[in-house]
């Protein structure tokens, strides 16, 4: 009865998902050509001018200012080195586009779950069949580690196809190697799931799933702004590591080639991990003690 349940939600989200998809692999191929356009022709032709990638960094990304403090921190921190087409080309996975996009399908899809079922008066119906509360939300999970990984897979392809079409990966002595973005995947799988465990328990406690979306922008925006801020301002430094976005970070798998050896890559990931198994752990034992409300 499971799998006929995971079955049924596969269909009911199969056109978002292609939505999503489609925009995640279409942001890629767009980033590619950025990147394609910033290092290999606007700075080339910056050099030629006499200005230094210096002087253009400290014009830019003023670390005295607050919007160049912003931006920074946005990118991925002093890190990331303009004049790399890879420091570049890892920007497209911190994007806050690409954040936003996979923050509101895993958001959206947790929210409507269970609360949007006892919202619009079909949970009922669904309890009604022989199958348990646990059942119900072991098939939301199955879910999400079925279309997770894909959405994942989808992005990393784009990457592909677009730094191959924009020869990204002939350059001499700075090509992109794609394979390196692979691993990288991990993380994102791991922040799919983080914010989807935690909306999940929001809505196995609510009934309403306008006011489970509203929590949950709340509390997900609030950890982005905290861990944007914190990098320029040391009075809400201590407040990251208490954010989901703090543990992200594609960029330095990228990066290093021995990232697999360092221990706080693992405890990132680990924390990402735990932090939605605990969310569907939390909605487990609400959803399977909880009275169920009548529709309204």
């Amino acid at each position: 009865m499971t799998w006929v349940l995971v079955r049924k939600l596969l269909r009911d989200v199969r056109m978002a998902w292609f939505v999503v998809a489609l925009l995640l692999f279409l942001f890629q191929l767009l980033w590619s050509r950025i990147t394609s356009r910033v290092t290999t022709e606007i700075l080339a032709g910056l050099q030629r001018a006499g200005i230094s990638l210096e002087f253009l960094q400290n014009l830019v990304l003023r670390r005295d200012e607050m919007m160049g403090q912003m931006v920074q921190a946005i990118m991925g921190g002093d890190r990331i080195a303009l004049d790399q087409p890879s420091d570049m080309m890892s920007i497209a996975y911190v994007h806050p586009l690409v954040l936003t996009i996979l923050g509101i399908w895993a958001l959206g899809r947790a929210a409507n779950a269970i609360a949007g079922e006892i919202d619009r008066g079909t949970m009922e119906l669904l309890l009604a069949q022989p199958i348990r509360r646990s059942q119900i939300v072991l098939a939301q999970l199955c879910v999400d580690v079925i279309i997770f990984p894909t959405l994942c897979i989808v992005m990393w392809i784009g990457t592909y196809l677009g730094t191959s079409w924009m020869g990204l990966q002939d350059l001499p002595a700075r090509s992109i190697d794609p394979w390196r973005f692979l691993p990288a995947l991990l993380c994102v799988f791991a922040l799919l799931f983080s914010i989807s465990g935690v909306t999940m328990a929001f809505s196995a406690l609510g009934r309403s799933r306008a006011r489970v979306w509203g929590v949950a922008i709340s509390l997900f925006l609030s950890m982005f702004l905290i861990n944007v801020l914190g990098q320029m301002w040391t009075e809400v430094e201590w407040l990251r590591p208490f954010t989901i976005y703090y543990h992200y970070r594609p960029q330095p798998i990228m990066q290093s080639p021995a990232w697999h050896s360092e221990g706080s890559i693992w405890f990132h990931l680990g924390v990402l991990i735990s932090t939605g198994a605990g969310g569907y752990v939390l909605a487990w034992i609400g959803f399977c003690r909880r009275d169920l409300p009548a529709p309204l």
